[in-house]
């Protein structure tokens, strides 16, 4: 369901807590009540996949030369530190990456577990019942609810900070993190901001306005401002759209945990990134119960208590895999993050908690927190402070971010933006950029967008171009954001408006940056920037494997995977399916199945994802238990969702964190982020373009290891081996295989060899998932009627106009178009054979011929600024 159908279906209900809203009755509860009597028989919401929400109008700039992007100057905070961020850079720290969720949060984990003084977190949004080591069923203790009440239960103080959205539209639930977390009186959760609108708003009359608007997706897009305080509310003339986005963990003052990830469902994956997660013949190897098992692109829950109605069908429909990136840092940067953080804390208790909620009390640093004075104990920053001279030693951090008076209680800052823009003027041979959003400016010309990275990123190539230098980009993005729903549907429209925004900040709308480039005289914009996506396949494991043991048990096997994913409580509250399913007891249907399934000699791959990965088996060599009809229904593919925020130059520079490629991340006015910026000291020879070149061993080996990944020169990861990559980072650093053929093949980004091998991978896998799945964007799809020919009309039902179907899709969502293959089965996978990796081609034809969003959506600035 999209954000504007998301919006129509619960902004009536919002009206009528208005009031409550104001007297902050959503975090009160009865006197002697415990939270889990309050919230026993309240229904929880499913959230959606990560979305954030709207700005105010927006004035376009008057028409000006394109020029070499300026930094901002929007009442900015006057620091003197590079990039103007609020903290120094500091050498002599260490940091380790963690490429996607399965090692990271085993790390944190670890942390967690041995956690002694403080566990602080920042999260976007937190989910109690995540498992942070898989399976479940072996891990029941690693659960973050558990982890959490048993460090507080041994002394250790717990401070957490959620975003609090706006409950009519997003259902993050963060009330429910909140109760469920503060169990002990050694845990205290804040939700902020607080969406309450102003009296002036209330007695403006908009609440019977809005009572009795009639509501579709256009309308809503001329939704006046009151109506959007009264959602929302305000605070200093400003209206609350705005997300806490951040992502930390912080573990006793000395490790900090920070990227893209946070700790939430969907997150945790694997580098192979299976779809695939029936398991017929031991349901106790399920990796992703309950609500973890999700794909946007098909269904975004609402009510996560009815599970008959919004759980994804794991017999038909595969996962989305999440391709993340987070890090481990020790060392003086942490003193930034922990002043930044009690920042934080001390604005939202002084705002919010210190007169209500006299349980709650400020954050102070230590001496020992602050060695060198350069901020106060509060964690507010001394004027004038100096942090001494870096000195070049060991890796250089700077820790920069993205706030502002609303969400950090400071004069604006954007020193993430800045640090952007100056490390790809000052980059020598290229820069990786993966981020799950790609809305940039070339100029003042392509309004409402302000942030200038596609400006920086012109008068790199340009520059480069002239000068006769070898230079590359290589921008990795999702494909289509992540919402469910048919493109050509109206409550598509916001998806819609995103990939417009995406494609006239790349190659379309008359100033995007391939345009620019061009118009400077560079003859084909291609040889300098690319633009690619992720994409996988899977098979389910099911057909007689599944049906034998059914019928040998008389028990069903969701019936079963029902009762084991109660079992290791994967639903809110531990309710989940509500069978009554716990362990230490029968639990009918799983112990009926599992004893039945124990005797069986059917095939045990549950995935087949390990096919595209270094050293995995041949799909034509995996057997399955079924006919070959079965097995062709059996495929599925998917978009691999791409959702980290990072960019690497040079081999030498690495900015990683919470922040997006958009204003909403970029500004600082907009949306809380941080990121770091890593310069490593620990030099290693390499070459760039055939030239002898020195670059920085953590760059060097995280740029290696995405790219290895994405072209299947990886061996794929087993969940239940941990390595050194699995670990903390004060018990060990980066495993890397420097030297191995694989390295060499991705170590020099500008030579032909590597240049070959990435476009040859990226094209035949476009070309295979093309003919198998059909899947679009695609740049044999350039309008409606081209769209409906090879896609729409093969997975989506025919309605009319009342919603009733009149013609039934031909084949299930994500699943193969069996016309292409002849041949059946065996030629489907011969053909599923020459996959390797993930990466595909981003195709930039997609729509060109139709205005892909309407013309409405450009008549509000509401629907302008949400989306960028």
């Amino acid at each position: 369901m999209s954000f504007f159908d998301k919006f129509a279906s619960k902004l009536k209900e919002g009206i009528d807590d208005i009031k409550d809203k104001i007297d902050h009755k959503d975090e009160q509860r009865p006197e002697g009540e415990s939270y889990n009597q309050q919230y026993q028989e309240q229904e929880y919401q499913r959230p959606p996949q990560e979305y954030q929400q709207p700005p105010q109008e927006y004035q376009r700039p008057p028409e000006q030369e394109h020029r070499p992007p300026p930094k901002h100057d929007d009442k900015e905070g006057q620091s003197n530190n590079r990039f103007r961020s609020f903290a120094p850079q500091r050498s002599g720290n260490n940091a380790k990456w963690f490429v996607d969720g399965c090692g990271y949060m085993w790390a944190v984990s670890v942390a967690i577990e041995e956690a002694r003084e403080s566990i602080w977190i920042l999260d976007w949004w937190l989910s109690p019942e995540l498992y942070l080591r898989r399976p479940p069923s072996q891990n029941e203790q690693y659960r973050v609810d558990r982890m959490l009440l048993a460090a507080a239960e041994r002394g250790v103080k717990v401070n957490v900070i959620v975003y609090k959205e706006v409950s009519q539209i997003l259902t993050l639930c963060s009330e429910h993190t909140k109760h469920a977390l503060e169990q002990h009186p050694n845990i205290a959760v804040f939700r902020h901001p607080d969406h309450a609108p102003s009296g002036q708003v209330l007695e403006s009359g908009i609440a019977s306005t809005l009572e009795n608007l009639s509501f579709n997706p256009l309308k809503l897009a001329k939704l006046p401002g009151d109506g959007l305080k009264a959602l929302y509310g305000e605070t200093d003339n400003i209206i609350l759209y705005w997300a806490h986005h951040e992502k930390l963990c912080l573990i006793d003052g000395r490790t900090a945990f920070m990227g893209g990830l946070d700790l939430c469902f969907g997150r945790w994956d694997t580098n192979s990134h299976p779809l695939a997660d029936a398991h017929p013949i031991d349901v106790n190897k399920a990796l992703f119960p309950g609500q973890d098992f999700n794909n946007a692109r098909v269904y975004d829950f609402e009510d996560v208590t009815n599970w008959d109605k919004n759980k994804l069908d794991r017999l038909t429909n595969s996962r989305m895999g999440w391709s993340d990136l987070s890090l481990c840092l020790q060392g003086p940067v942490v003193e930034d993050i922990r002043a930044h953080f009690a920042q934080r804390w001390n604005f939202i208790f002084k705002e919010k908690y210190d007169v209500r909620e006299k349980k709650y009390g400020g954050l102070m640093l230590r001496g020992e927190d602050i060695p060198d004075g350069y901020y106060q104990q509060d964690g507010t920053n001394v004027a004038g402070a100096d942090p001494g001279r870096d000195d070049q030693q060991g890796v250089s951090v700077q820790l920069v971010r993205s706030c502002t008076k609303w969400s950090n209680g400071v004069a604006t800052e954007h020193s993430i933006a800045n640090a952007y823009i100056e490390v790809i003027q000052n980059s020598r041979f290229f820069v990786y950029i993966e981020n799950q959003f790609f809305i940039t400016a070339t100029g003042d010309k392509q309004g409402p967008i302000k942030n200038q990275i596609g400006a920086a990123l012109v008068a790199r190539i340009v520059r480069a171009y002239q000068a006769g230098e070898p230079y590359k980009v290589i921008v990795c993005m999702p494909s289509v954001p992540a919402f469910a729903g048919d493109l050509h549907a109206d409550d598509s429209l916001g998806t819609r408006a995103i990939m417009e925004f995406q494609y006239n900040s790349i190659c379309r709308g008359g100033h995007s940056i391939m345009e620019e480039i061009q118009k400077a005289g560079v003859p084909d914009a291609r040889q300098y920037i690319r633009f690619y996506n992720l994409r996988n396949y899977d098979r389910i494991n099911g057909g007689a494997a599944r049906t034998n043991i059914e019928q040998e048990s008389g028990v069903n096997y969701e019936d079963a995977r029902r009762e084991h994913d109660d079992m290791v409580g994967a639903g809110y509250d531990g309710r989940g399916y509500q069978t009554g399913a716990r362990e230490g007891q029968y639990n009918r249907e799983y112990d009926q199945y599992q004893q039945a399934a124990s005797q069986s000699q059917d095939s045990q791959f549950d995935t087949v994802s390990a096919c595209y990965m270094e050293g995995g088996p041949s799909i034509t060599d995996i057997p399955f238990s079924g006919s070959e009809e079965e097995e062709m229904d059996a495929f599925v593919s998917e978009e691999l969702y791409i959702h980290s925020k990072v960019l690497i130059a040079d081999d030498r520079t690495v900015i990683c964190g919470s922040a997006n490629l958009n204003d909403r991340s970029q500004l600082g006015s907009h949306d809380s982020e941080i990121a770091v910026v890593i310069q490593d000291n620990d030099l290693i020879d390499s070459s760039m373009a055939g030239q002898g070149v020195q670059v920085s061993r953590y760059a060097a080996s995280l740029r290696r290891q995405l790219f290895r990944k994405h072209l299947g020169l990886l061996p794929d990861q087993d969940c239940t081996r941990p390595d050194e990559n699995f670990l903390p980072l004060y018990q060990a650093g980066n495993a890397y295989d420097w030297g191995s053929p694989s390295d060499n093949a991705v170590a020099d980004p500008l030579s032909p060899e590597f240049d070959d091998l990435w476009n040859r991978t990226a094209s035949t896998n476009t070309a295979i998932f093309s003919r198998a799945f059909h899947p679009v964007p695609a740049d044999n799809v350039r309008n409606w009627q081209e769209y409906e020919s090879f896609y729409g009309s093969l997975f989506f039902d025919k309605k009319d106009d009342n919603g009733k179907v009149t013609e039934k899709a031909t084949y299930a969502y994500g699943h193969v178009v069996k016309e292409e293959f002849g041949g059946g089965v065996r030629e489907l996978k011969d053909v599923l054979a020459g996959v390797r990796g993930t990466l595909v081609e981003m195709s930039l034809e997609f729509m060109r011929d139709v205005d892909f969003a309407v013309e409405g959506l450009k008549l509000n600035a509401f629907t302008d600024d949400v989306y960028t």
